[in-house]
């Protein structure tokens, strides 16, 4: 995926729209839902028609409408779709992809399960879900086309005449009972496959609870004194001073302006923007770790984001961050490697108003400006405390917000070589508050997390916190060095 994005290190527009970004997913067990046919009790229908039609295809595509045909709003992020198929080889692992709706492809998840009775047409089934940012179907209201495909990972030819929920004949959009719909875990829609009904067990492929103990990890509470105690550089940490981009020209870095509290009996750290209007008025902040010794594996992170400053006028171009990054090396160098959590609250790079990005970066040139990134938005509000944690494994990125799935990067975005944990807050320019009258901004952050070459589900990243904090721990790093 190759889309247009500013220079991290620059401030730079935003010159393209999010494309579709392949989720590229092994198969994993879900939790078994009720399986019992339903003419819409709760107001949900699936339509279905496939653009494949033949008996074997590259890939299945089955492209689907869910419609509201009740009396009530139905929030999306309550409602799972599920397609049934019968997979090629016992070992065969599928990717899905998204490759255009009109709820935008970011807010649209895939995942694949293992049925725990499978039948003569069915072993496996394709999930899909929406993220928040899809937002609610109001009665009468569809989704909109979503156009869906799924493949086998080594794009072997696959067998789609004996699939359950395959229809071959359906060419145009119509009810299709043999997809289920799902609102909060009920089945609402269609009739899974025989044998799967409501007192099925877990399926047996979920994902422990319990967090492995045994592998390398960095934990910081961020339980330091101010910018100056030894402790942060002991730890392995630098408050920035040096000057230099992103943001604003004529900008410092204001490293007094990094400062710690306790809140609610855990240290925070609080990162203050500020600026008058002017580059020079303007102080930027960041704290980075030293050392880039930081690959695959599970990064965490408890931010607070603000909407508003603590004081003064608001409308300013702030970004506040979470990311991981290396150096460029040369312009378009392929070991390049970034991947940021970016809340905008007030808009910028061509956004009117509230957006949080994700991004997975390849490469960039600064000049002239190219740049190949795979990125997964949402336009809303998120001030306040949230929870940040990006997976990368040898197949893919994966970033969840508040342990909801937010996007899924694939393979062409991983990186070759270790990287810095970095957060900053900086303005991209000056242009959407003019105003001389002297405003601030806080980010706070409450603990970072690594895990090297491990992936952790989310209630498996606050298991580790957890643990941590009940043992007394503020400090440890057992990642060996580059």
């Amino acid at each position: 995926m190759n889309t247009s994005r500013r220079n991290p290190h620059r401030s730079r527009l935003r010159t393209a729209a999010a494309s579709a970004a392949a989720v590229a997913l092994a198969a994993t067990g879900l939790a078994a839902l009720p399986s019992s046919a339903s003419a819409a009790a709760d107001g949900v229908v699936v339509q279905y028609r496939t653009s494949a039609s033949g008996a074997s295809a590259d890939q299945s595509e089955p492209w689907l409408k869910v419609r509201n045909a009740g009396s009530a709003s139905v929030p999306l992020s309550s409602v799972k779709v599920r397609y049934y198929f019968k997979a090629d080889s016992a070992s065969a692992a599928y990717r899905f992809a998204c490759s255009w709706a009109v709820k935008g492809c970011a807010n649209i998840t895939g995942t694949f399960g293992t049925l725990a009775n499978p039948t003569a047409t069915a072993d496996r089934y394709l999930e899909i879900g929406f993220t928040a940012g899809a937002g609610s179907l109001a009665p009468g209201a569809d989704t909109g086309d979503m156009q869906l495909r799924f493949h086998q990972s080594s794009w072997a030819s696959l067998v789609q005449s004996d699939d359950y929920s395959f229809g071959p004949d359906r060419t145009a959009y119509g009810d299709w009972s043999k997809v289920t719909a799902h609102v909060n875990g009920a089945t609402v829609w269609g009739e899974a496959p025989g044998g799967n009904g409501p007192t099925d067990p877990t399926d047996p492929t979920d994902p422990p609870t319990d967090p492995p103990g045994d592998a390398p990890t960095l934990f910081d509470d961020f339980n330091y004194s101010s910018h100056t105690d030894p402790k942060i550089g002991a730890n392995g940490w630098s408050v920035r001073s040096n000057s230099g981009g992103p943001g604003v020209p004529g900008a410092t870095w204001a490293p007094e302006n990094v400062t710690f509290a306790s809140q609610s009996g855990n240290s925070v750290m609080n990162l203050e923007t500020s600026t008058a209007g002017t580059g020079a008025s303007t102080k930027h902040t960041e704290i980075l770790t030293k050392s880039m010794k930081f690959k695959n594996g599970t990064y965490a992170s408890r931010v607070k984001f603000s909407d508003a400053p603590r004081s003064g006028p608001d409308g300013d171009r702030i970004v506040q961050t979470f990311f991981t990054i290396n150096d460029l090396k040369a312009p378009m160098a392929d070991d390049y490697a970034e991947y940021d959590f970016e809340y905008l609250p007030n808009g910028g790079w061509g956004e009117p108003a509230n957006i949080l990005y994700t991004t997975s970066w390849e490469t960039y040139r600064p000049d002239p400006w190219e740049a190949v990134n795979a990125h997964s938005e949402v336009r809303a509000s998120y001030a306040g405390w949230h929870d940040l944690v990006v997976t990368i494994d040898d197949n893919q990125i994966t970033y969840y917000v508040d342990g909801q799935h937010f996007g899924t990067h694939g393979a062409a975005y991983l990186p070759e070589r270790p990287m810095s944990i970095n957060f900053n807050q900086w303005l991209i320019d000056l242009e959407g508050q003019p105003s001389t009258t002297p405003r601030a901004y806080d980010q706070q952050v409450d603990y970072v997390l690594h895990v090297k070459d491990q992936v952790l589900t989310p209630s498996q990243v606050n298991a580790m916190v957890g643990a941590y904090r009940s043992a007394g721990t503020s400090f440890e790093d057992t990642v060996p060095g580059s």
